[in-house]
């Protein structure tokens, strides 16, 4: 017993632009459209937008009415907060694809030394950029306060941080806090067996 075949797909054209029906708001020439969609694709769009443009003279009072009337539609999250909270943690939390939530990152520069083939060492700094410092300004100063490369590249979590070749954390602390002052020195952290350790 054979499967059926699908049914191919008909798409509706439009006989002004060219594009699909559902695309041509999205075309250079929408207006002119518009008597094309009403008359051979009334349920593609709603009434309220098509009509708003037949009713001659009017057309920005009635978009900005649709406009508005969108803006007062909200999502719920199940949570019965009033309009003015919701939109007040709007900007403490951000909200990741899938709902979750993102966390506001705690200020702190992170030090780790990573050390390769057994001989070579790279110490990595992460987070001065939370304090306002310009990465690539920081790789500058640092390689040349060591006398060593020093450059900006992306983490494995996709957020730059400056990778110095060799090992300068016995002084990378104390010329951090000298260089940047909006840096505490209680905010800087090394990684040691895997484990954060206060550098001061």
């Amino acid at each position: 017993m054979a499967a059926e075949k699908p049914a191919p797909v008909r798409v509706l054209y439009c006989g002004v632009c060219g594009l699909p029906a559902e695309y041509c708001e999205f075309g250079s020439d929408f207006e002119r459209c518009k008597p094309w969609l009403r008359a051979n694709a009334p349920g593609v769009y709603p009434d309220e937008l098509i009509a708003s443009s037949s009713s001659g003279g009017g057309d920005d009072k009635d978009v900005g009415k649709v406009g508005e009337r969108l803006q007062g539609v909200g999502i719920s999250d199940g949570s019965s907060s009033a309009a003015g909270s919701a939109s007040a943690s709007k900007e403490e939390v951000k909200r990741l694809p899938g709902g979750k939530l993102k966390k506001k990152e705690k200020q702190e520069v992170v030090i780790e030394k990573i050390v390769r083939n057994k001989r070579k060492c790279v110490t990595v700094v992460k987070g001065l950029e939370l304090f306002g410092v310009k990465l690539s300004d920081a790789s500058k100063k640092l390689g040349k306060k060591f006398a060593t490369g020093a450059s900006v590249v992306k983490g494995p979590t996709e957020k730059e941080q400056i990778d110095v070749q060799g090992d300068i954390s016995y002084d990378i602390v104390e010329f951090i806090t000298d260089t940047w002052p909006d840096v505490p020195e209680t905010a800087i952290f090394f990684i040691e067996d895997g484990r954060k350790v206060p550098a001061a």
